[in-house]
């Protein structure tokens, strides 16, 4: 009898993991637009922060169908414009049904509970801790996009293993879990203490530039920013002035750029005095040095010594100053 009782309650707790696993799974997506002079509407696919467009339908009379073939239970984005902003929607089985405004400013979502679930988290999630966040249902695709997107800007690599953990099995192969422990790896990776990463990119003529090149002379600042990040234009002078007062005793900037339009980029370099070397791949959070420096939010950067070595991360205003102040022997020392 213990046998069995035991087979039940292992054959419900594997029932009940499943239902919340993702797997491939054609959509039930119905939708309406009001008014409508729009002729499509886009399904855009949630990417390591990015929203890449993966189908489009078709809107007649008023009434779009897809029955795209995705993963779920997962987050997409719907959008009128196909370059517009796309509302974010948590896709599940079953039925789900979309009203759009006409302008696309409004959307209403029926038969997604995760759908329901964030939209009241995000009304009454302020001030709770990721512990907090993930108990409230440690199953929900919405713990893992919150943990990743929201959260893991502020945690500790140890931190973040420790908050992966809380997740419910069924969630530890979405991209969101994948993102974070590649997150915890390469973060460790460039710890204080530990070697710079090499990479390659191109200036603003075009021409390739190697990171490594720059090390040697001095201690060099790894910046990570962009010029449609505000924090980054708030720090910017700050960087400006460090680089003013030590550039003679060997201190540089490397800037890596997380635009995507040229520009933009060019542009910025010129209003805000950024007159040091400066890469782009021009590909947003795809670019290739952000990637491999596990650069989770802008401005970042770290300090790296003439042989290569990191000593320190992430120091701004006067964190920046008094450490400089500390190297080149001027100033108050920490």
């Amino acid at each position: 009898m213990k046998k069995k009782n035991l087979l039940l309650i292992s054959t419900s707790l594997f029932a009940a993991i499943s239902s919340y696993a993702q797997h491939k799974a054609n959509l039930q997506l119905t939708g309406t637009v009001k008014g409508a002079d729009a002729k499509k509407i886009y399904l855009q696919q949630y990417d390591n922060k990015i929203f890449k467009i993966i189908d489009s339908a078709t809107i007649e009379r008023g009434k779009f169908n897809f029955k795209t073939l995705v993963e779920l239970p997962e987050l997409y984005g719907l959008s009128i414009a196909r370059d517009g902003n796309p509302y974010p929607v948590f896709l599940e089985q079953g039925h789900v049904q979309v009203s759009v405004s006409e302008d696309g400013s409004a959307y209403s979502v029926q038969g997604s509970k995760a759908q329901a679930y964030f939209e009241k988290l995000r009304e009454n999630s302020r001030g709770l801790s990721a512990e907090e966040f993930i108990a409230k249902d440690p199953s929900s695709i919405v713990s893992a996009y919150a943990l990743f997107r929201n959260y893991s800007y502020s945690l500790s690599p140890e931190e973040i293993t420790r908050h992966i953990a809380l997740l419910s099995p069924a969630l530890q192969q979405t991209q969101y879990v994948r993102i974070l422990r590649d997150l915890v790896e390469k973060q460790t990776a460039v710890a204080p203490g530990k070697k710079a990463i090499d990479f390659f990119s191109k200036d603003q003529d075009g021409k390739e530039v190697r990171f490594f090149d720059h090390l040697g002379k001095g201690y060099v600042l790894l910046d990570f920013w962009a010029a449609w990040c505000p924090p980054c234009r708030k720090e910017n002078p700050n960087i400006v002035a460090a680089y003013k007062q030590y550039k003679d005793q060997g201190f540089s900037v490397f800037g890596v750029s997380l635009d995507k339009e040229k520009s933009a980029w060019l542009k910025a370099i010129n209003d805000d005095g950024l007159h040091w070397t400066q890469v782009s791949d021009l590909a947003f959070w795809d670019t290739q040095a952000a990637a491999l420096y596990g650069v989770r939010f802008i401005p970042s950067n770290l300090l790296v010594a003439p042989d290569g070595t990191i000593v320190a991360k992430n120091i701004k205003g006067e964190d920046l100053q008094r450490k400089l102040a500390e190297i080149y022997g001027q100033g108050e020392k920490p």
